[in-house]
């Protein structure tokens, strides 16, 4: 009895249909077991439980790429720890981004630093801007730093007609524990994102 009518499975062809089930059952048992394996037999991926959703911040995914460190601290220069002003002055301090503005009108008034700066690099929309100023001593040693940020979030609400605007003005107040001892200043940019 080899052949049967339609679909039917003949008694010859039971027993290589009942092998080919086998084999997928055992090569489910297989993959299982080593994904086991590959998670520690923890059932979970990544330190996560397996179906778990993925920790998420308030903004969305969070992406973990090893080796990769997570800033500690705001961005810094360091040519603040060598640069001496002379006293009144504001010296310039070399960052990744001065290749694409230009700072004008800087200035010291003993209570802050301020200036413009004009994005050189392209005509799109300023997201996101930091200035830093190192304060300094009478002896050129650096006192303590503070900083100016425009963000994205800053200019919600202000609707803006034309091109984006390149020229943005920047005040940096010298924290109040240095005021009676900074005589001059240094200013950089180690953050500057635009579209």
């Amino acid at each position: 009895m080899t052949r049967g009518t339609g679909d039917e499975v003949t008694p010859s062809r039971r027993p290589t249909v009942l092998l080919v089930v086998a084999l997928a059952v055992a090569a489910l048992v297989a993959a299982t077991a080593a994904a086991a394996l590959a998670t520690g037999g923890s059932g979970s991926v990544g330190g996560q439980p397996v179906g778990a959703p993925a920790a998420a911040g308030p903004g969305g995914a969070r992406t973990a790429l090893p080796g990769l460190v997570a800033a500690s601290a705001d961005p810094m220069l360091a040519g603040f720890a060598t640069a001496k002003p002379v006293t009144g002055a504001v010296a310039r301090v070399n960052g990744p981004f001065d290749d694409r503005f230009e700072l004008s009108g800087v200035r010291f008034d003993g209570r802050a630093v301020s200036g413009a700066l004009t994005v050189t690099s392209d005509v799109s929309a300023l997201l996101e801007l930091e200035v830093l100023a190192g304060f300094y001593d009478r002896s050129g040693g650096l006192l303590g730093t503070a900083r100016w940020t425009h963000g994205a979030e800053d200019g919600e609400g202000h609707e803006h007609a034309g091109p984006p605007e390149e020229r943005t003005e920047f005040t940096v107040t010298v924290p109040p524990g240095l005021r009676d001892r900074a005589v001059s200043a240094a200013v950089g940019v180690p953050v500057l994102v635009n579209e």
